[in-house]
């Protein structure tokens, strides 16, 4: 996995920031129902993004991993 400012290389996974998930969904702690709006963020071939997802009172309690394999 990635730290902050690594950039991404074949195989990793990078985490959905904050801002990233405020910038695409408006939110800072995304739900399942932001998804859609955060799968953008996969856009380079064999690189993940994993997103915590939150329930409706804010906890944490799902990751959500996607990627693109450039077919």
């Amino acid at each position: 996995m990635l730290e902050d400012g690594e950039e991404p290389d074949f195989g990793t996974l990078q985490r959905v920031t904050e801002a990233e998930a405020l910038a695409r969904a408006g939110v800072a702690r995304p739900t399942r129902a932001h998804v859609e709006a955060l799968e953008p963020l996969a856009e380079q071939r064999w690189f993940g993004r994993y997103a915590v997802l939150h329930d409706e009172a804010g906890a944490p309690n799902e990751l959500y991993f996607w990627g693109f394999s450039g077919d």
